[in-house]
């Protein structure tokens, strides 16, 4: 089977480093899907306007020359224990294939591009392939009672977060707010621990540069 996108994503951040980990673990990150243009028909979307969240079956774009392997380490394991790539979700799978449950913001039916679709929560870099789009189904999709395996070992505690107000000029609130959100995540690769590395994470046309020590990340410039 060959396939081909449907449409792009499009996110403030315009490469893997700072993502979050798990769609829906940052509420505030915003995106949008722009669709291809043999897709470009209002019609397509009709009724989705009735549902809160969306399917996403896209491609990890930035892994297409990564040495693949049967077994990974998961950051939620602190990237020293090998799991199987199938007991995981990690990005390195063997077609590069991701899914994502993202909330719909807003759908625009009539832009210059076509029909976009505003979406909430993603994990997705900019640009990235869309092969597939599906309703989300709160009866056959949901299931609170599932075990999760090793993520329902291990407890996770987000990051302290010193934004001083001065690094903040020229950030919409709303900017502001999605960047804290995303930082209590801990950008960092799980096997870093390294206090006086000054990491820096493209955001929406700006570098946040922090640092990390004791549980505490410090924002120390905004280029």
């Amino acid at each position: 089977m060959e396939i081909t996108p449907v449409a792009y994503f499009h996110s403030p951040f315009p490469s893997k480093f700072g993502l979050p980990r798990q769609s829906g673990l940052s509420t505030n990150l915003t995106g949008h899907i722009i669709f291809e243009k043999k897709y470009r028909d209002p019609s397509a979307l009709h009724g989705l306007e009735g549902f809160d969240y969306l399917w996403l079956l896209w491609e990890f774009s930035g892994n297409r020359r990564a040495k693949k392997s049967l077994t990974v380490r998961p950051p939620r394991l602190g990237g020293n224990v090998q799991m199987g790539v199938f007991a995981t979700r990690s990005p390195f799978r063997p077609n590069n294939l991701g899914l994502s449950a993202v909330k719909i913001d807003r759908i625009d039916l009539q832009t210059a591009h076509g029909p976009v679709i505003h979406v909430l929560g993603a994990d997705l870099m900019d640009g990235t392939p869309i092969y597939d789009i599906k309703p989300y189904l709160r009866d056959a999709d949901a299931y609170p009672e599932a075990r999760s395996g090793f993520a329902d070992t291990v407890d996770w505690q987000p990051l302290e977060v010193d934004f001083p107000v001065r690094l903040r000029q020229g950030l919409t609130a709303e900017q502001v707010e999605t960047l804290m959100e995303t930082l209590r995540l801990d950008p960092r690769p799980p096997y870093q621990e390294e206090p006086e590395r000054i990491y820096g994470m493209p955001f929406d046309g700006r570098d946040i540069r922090f640092r990390i020590s004791n549980g505490r990340l410090t924002v120390v410039e905004v280029v």
